[in-house]
């Protein structure tokens, strides 16, 4: 329970405590570590079960359409910027921070930075549902996590 709870403060902190990076220019071709021009992806945790990324993406920066066939299902989320998202064949749609898009696996998606500042997305790409031993380790967090409020009620 405690490393399960580590885990999700170290990616709240990074979320949370993360200033906002200055503009730079846009290139034509990928700077090293960038999956676009403009878009950098950082790999914040990546385990058997589940892998988290923060992609940063440049004002006009567009990550071009392409698929995850190496996971079950991920959640898109906005964290800062002004963005959109492809999904399928659909016509892109407004993404607001804060809001979550759920994809399956082999779900085509894209995005593009549509503001004039820098904007961040967390993806959260679950790889499997069971661990060897037949465990469910989302399942597993839930119940730590409810063992934890059960322990620790909120004053009424």
């Amino acid at each position: 329970m405690p490393r399960s709870l580590a885990a999700f403060g170290i990616v709240l902190a990074m979320l949370v405590g993360r200033p906002a990076a200055a503009q730079t220019p846009a290139v034509q071709t990928p700077a090293a570590g960038e999956a676009d021009p403009g878009v950098r992806p950082t790999r914040l945790i990546d385990r058997a079960e589940v892998r988290v990324t923060r992609v940063e993406i440049q004002a006009g920066s567009t990550r071009r359409v392409h698929t995850h066939d190496d996971v079950e299902y991920h959640l898109w989320i906005p964290i800062e910027g002004q963005l959109q998202l492809a999904i399928g064949s659909e016509a892109p749609v407004a993404a607001a921070a804060g809001q979550a898009f759920f994809l399956k696996r082999g779900t085509p998606h894209g995005f593009k930075n549509v503001g004039t500042t820098p904007g961040a997305i967390l993806e959260i790409f679950i790889k499997q549902t069971k661990t060897a031993g037949g465990q469910d380790p989302l399942g597993a967090l839930l119940l730590d996590l409810a063992a934890l409020r059960d322990a620790n009620p909120l004053p009424q």
